[in-house]
């Protein structure tokens, strides 16, 4: 039997929320990582950053170092999923500490 689509819409819903939370534990822990590591002192511009950590999940991917693997990725700071949530969890991190 197929479902109704507002069945449909509430897993659709629920789904987000986890993803939502899954996101923030990921940011909340890297941004925990990155602050040990002292990168809550360093003056370095937003896009500077987003590039050093796709560099190192490449080298964590077994990837090439340097490449981001999608197109245009660093052209205009435009970030996606997990990059920005690394990104956005260091830089919220370091506001609490600051």
């Amino acid at each position: 039997m197929k479902k109704p689509s507002s069945k449909i819409r509430e897993e659709i819903a629920k789904l987000q929320e986890q993803l939502k939370h899954a996101e923030t534990r990921e940011a909340e822990r890297i941004g925990r990582i990155a602050l040990r590591a002292g990168l809550g002192e360093i003056d370095i511009e937003e896009t500077e950053l987003q590039a050093a950590f796709e560099e190192l999940g490449k080298r964590f991917r077994g990837g090439k170092p340097g490449t981001s693997g999608r197109k245009g990725a660093g052209e205009n700071g435009a970030s996606g999923g997990q990059s920005e949530a690394l990104t956005s969890g260091a830089t919220s991190g370091s506001d609490r500490e600051a």
